[in-house]
């Protein structure tokens, strides 16, 4: 098996990184973070223009039908430059609809999503530590109603996917958020730059979209795109942070030639290498269907959190007191890392998952 990126996937990693650096970065975010605006608009534009957004859309409905890879390298780049963009919770709401929609609903929101006319949110969290917890807000007659919160990108979105209480689990509606008993209010998250907001549905107009499973299954497939999101901004924090270490002084020396620097560093590099060995797994299993996406999965969120928590925290304590203050960027990533963590269900949870799927195989192997 060939877990390497597609030759496609690598030039367009390269010309996202090569947008990005011109058009976003720590001072955009920093922008956005002292703004009350919910996303960067005339960024979102440019994207959009980009094509991105379409990236996952099948091309009979407006989009470039381009692969997994694709889908994984711009999370990465769009990580790697904090850009203030809902880029990531509209492939989320595209993801879902290519997942459980159907084909009335992929017709009417997929080109909508594609061209951007229409901005996406995920709605699960209601102040839970797991997605796979049966939610409180519930479905019923076709109308929503319930409370979910924080929603990232939930100030910019026009349409949200719900997670709706089931009798086998947690399952999904599909809600326009212009519709008649929704109401949304910003909420303050750690994350100053990615906005997240309160959803309060009060018999709002839904659709039921998908069944448990599919819930099941978009999740898998968002924690391998969250993971290189992650793995985006580890690398972004530990390439901050190595610049720092060859210019900063300390007792005549630079501070990247004392030992214990060197590990430090040493270790950021480590844990990020063996979190984008699990993210390229996952977006192999993701891409072929396979039956190890549970594990894949699973495996990729947690390796790239710890990869994400440790350079981020070890951004702050390298920059020495600088790091801990307003104006220095330590905060972004270190920010961006307690908003992922949290994103689609902690630590905990994924790793329970990964328990329970090698349980699974090794049970199918015995």
């Amino acid at each position: 098996m060939d877990f390497d990126l597609s030759d496609d996937a690598k030039t367009l990693s390269e010309a996202a990184r090569k947008f990005l650096e011109a058009e976003a970065g720590p001072a955009v975010a920093r922008r956005a973070m002292e703004s009350d605006a919910a996303y960067d608009s005339a960024l979102w534009a440019k994207v959009v223009a980009q094509g991105w957004p379409a990236a996952r859309v099948p091309e009979a409905l407006g989009g470039l039908g381009l692969g997994t890879d694709e889908a994984c390298v711009l999370a990465e780049e769009v990580g790697r430059s904090l850009a203030p963009v809902p880029l990531l919770s509209t492939m989320a709401v595209i993801e879902a609809l290519l997942v459980a929609g159907n084909e009335a609903q992929q017709a009417h929101w997929l080109p909508k999503l594609a061209s951007g006319e229409a901005i996406g949110c995920l709605a699960w969290s209601e102040g839970t530590k797991s997605p796979a917890q049966l939610p409180q807000t519930y479905l019923e007659g076709g109308r929503v109603s319930g409370h979910k919160t924080p929603v990232a990108d939930g100030l910019a979105a026009t349409v949200a996917v719900v997670t709706v209480a089931s009798a086998d689990g947690p399952a999904m509606a599909l809600v326009a958020l212009e519709a008649k008993g929704v109401t949304i209010a910003p909420t303050e998250t750690l994350d100053l730059v990615r906005r997240s907001a309160s959803l309060t549905f009060e018999s709002a107009v839904a659709e039921p979209l998908g069944s448990a499973g599919d819930w099941a299954t978009v999740c898998e497939r968002l924690a391998v795109l969250h993971a290189w999101e992650a793995l985006g901004t580890a690398a972004a924090a530990m390439a901050m942070t190595l610049a720092y270490a060859k210019e900063r002084s300390a007792f005549g020396l630079r501070i990247g030639r004392y030992q214990a620097v060197k590990h430090k560093l040493a270790d950021m590099y480590i844990k990020g290498e063996l979190a984008r060995a699990h993210a390229l797994h996952g977006c192999w299993a993701w891409a072929a269907n396979a039956p190890e996406l549970a594990q894949a999965a699973a495996a990729a969120r947690i390796a790239a959190l710890d990869a994400l928590r440790f350079a981020a925290e070890e951004s702050v304590q390298l920059h020495g007191g600088i790091g801990f203050t307003w104006e220095h960027d330590c905060q972004l990533y270190y920010r961006r890392a307690r908003q992922l963590s949290a994103a689609l269900g902690n630590r905990a949870h994924w790793a329970d998952r990964l328990v329970r799927a090698l349980e699974l195989r090794n049970r199918a192997a015995a």
